[in-house]
């Protein structure tokens, strides 16, 4: 048995005990010191029991926030050692969060459970920030879609990026990426973490790279502690996921050196700063190194660790070449170490593929990570789209949603070209979002009845409910009342030349089952 208690400056009279996996809180009133409840941020404490001795128990995991009343006085304690989502599904619990993602996926919380349990699921959640949205990645869910934001050295206006971060979510985002590589970035993140309430991930070699190459104008002072200093500290503002780019290494850079570099270059921000600071120092990538020490980190906060694609192309013609396949090989052994250490991991991806490449790139990434979560950026099929590279992501979108893609990270109509703006925000999500639908419908067929119903719908003109069942049912609204036929049963397109409508006359006594027409 351990017990753990607030230091005695600030309460002698709180202590923690855990006990075989529980958490009990005893509540102790001495002298001055009155304590009014305690209270957990991730559960309903009515759900808390009070045994004979005084505790109040709960089944919760370690690392549970815990807030203790005293007078005016707001008192945070925090369990330190902390049992994962994938630990406590390992160890048979459905969590509540499991729980939740069931109910949002309509499947069975014991499938969750089990799923999470073997890595193919990783379940985004915060114990400190429990407002925050909880959302399931992985095998059997819908495809999420994640929007990207943050500042540039050109543009950095924290106003602007908080109201993308709402737009984001307002538009249907599933998670946000605070990507910003210039400004406050402290005050920036946390501006960002209360704006929304998304799981919210970053890449922390952006901070640390662009505080390093402020202050000595090299990249190569970089100091691994520090690094890992901020790492922590993120995930301490509330960060539940990041991008850290474990995979790069000596190996992976001598690929490149062999095969004479690339067509389109390195893309990757992280990626490269990283490459740089290896090749400076002579070293080998920190992340790598200490790759148990990033899983502690990630655990401590229960976040998910997203191996980041540091070497993916940037251009179809680099597409799977053997600096990209051994960096893939290497997060995917590292996916399966961090899950025995009881980390929550996905796995990154390309990049640039062409169409023809990408159900592949998806089966090497499920078959060699032993089928963990797969976080694809579209990808796009082609490099000349810039200016509608929303359009050309989306297409990539369709079909790696479609081969078994779990996360899709936007891409907006300023890909490639600017630092995108609220409207390329709103644009890039819907896109996207548009793009899932298409790939999951084709990789769950039993989850179609939206579509049928929908094209009832369109055919009986029941246009009122025809709302219903649409993506983006505003829009869709407010482009038929700008042109509004003369009969309301029809509309601008076809108006009395309608095929629906004389289809609908024609084989009125024929429809039968559930094509019969629905008009009462």
């Amino acid at each position: 048995m351990q017990i753990r208690g607030i230091p005695n400056a600030v309460n002698p009279c709180v202590y923690i005990l855990h006990i075989h996996g529980h958490c009990f809180v005893h509540l102790k009133r001495e002298g001055r010191c009155t304590i009014g409840e305690a209270r957990r941020r991730t559960e309903d404490p009515t759900n808390m029991e009070r045994d004979g001795k005084g505790f109040r128990k709960s089944n919760c995991s370690a690392g549970t926030l815990f807030l203790f009343r005293q007078g005016e006085q707001t008192i945070r304690y925090t369990m330190q050692t902390l049992s994962t989502q994938l630990e406590l599904a390992r160890a048979g619990q459905i969590t509540e969060q499991i729980k939740t993602v069931a109910q949002d996926e309509g499947l069975a919380p014991e499938l969750i459970r089990s799923r999470v349990a073997k890595g193919e699921i990783v379940i985004a959640n915060h114990p400190l920030r429990p407002q925050q949205k909880i959302v399931g990645i992985g095998t059997g869910l819908r495809t999420k879609v994640n929007a990207s934001i943050g500042t540039s050295s050109d543009i950095c206006d924290i106003d602007m990026e908080v109201r993308k971060a709402k737009i984001a979510e307002e538009e249907g985002a599933d998670t946000l990426m605070e990507l910003s590589a210039a400004g406050d970035f402290d005050t920036i993140r946390q501006a960002v973490l209360a704006g929304t309430n998304l799981p919210v991930g970053t890449v922390p070699l952006y901070q640390a790279f662009k505080e390093t190459t402020t202050k000595y104008a090299n990249p190569g002072k970089m100091d691994p502690e520090y690094l890992f200093d901020l790492i922590e500290k993120q995930l301490a503002d509330g960060i539940s996921f990041m991008a850290i780019h474990c995979g790069i290494n000596q190996y992976t850079i001598e690929r490149l050196r062999k095969q004479g570099y690339r067509y389109g270059g390195l893309v990757s921000k992280g990626g490269t700063f990283m490459v740089a600071w290896m090749d400076i120092n002579g070293k080998e990538n920190p992340l790598y190194e200490q790759f148990d020490r990033v899983c502690g980190l990630m655990k401590k906060y229960d976040a998910i660790l997203s191996l980041g694609n540091g070497i993916r192309a940037g251009a179809i013609h680099d597409s799977h070449d053997r600096a990209q396949m051994a960096e893939m090989i290497i997060n995917c052994e590292l996916a399966e170490l961090g899950r025995k250490m009881g980390c929550q991991i996905m796995v990154e991806g390309p990049g640039h593929v062409p169409l023809d490449e990408i159900a592949g790139n998806i089966m090497l990434e499920k078959r060699m990570s032993g089928n963990a979560p797969y976080y694809v950026l579209g990808p796009l099929p082609l490099d000349s789209g810039a200016g509608y590279d929303h359009i050309t992501a989306a297409i990539g979108a369709a079909n790696s949603s479609r081969h078994g893609a779990d996360l899709v990270c936007y891409i907006t109509p300023a890909e490639h070209l600017a630092l995108p703006d609220e409207d390329d925000v709103r644009e890039g999500v819907r896109a996207t979002r548009l793009a899932v639908r298409v790939g999951d419908i084709a990789k769950y067929p039993d989850r179609r009845d939206n579509e049928k119903a929908a094209a009832m719908a369109r055919r009986d003109m029941r246009w009122k409910d025809l709302e219903q069942y649409l993506l983006f049912p505003e829009i869709a609204k407010e482009l038929r009342q700008e042109r509004m036929p003369e009969k309301s049963d029809t509309c601008t397109m076809c108006g009395d030349f309608c095929a629906m409508k004389k289809g609908t006359e024609v084989f009125k006594d024929d429809m039968a089952g559930d094509k019969l027409s629905q008009i009462t």
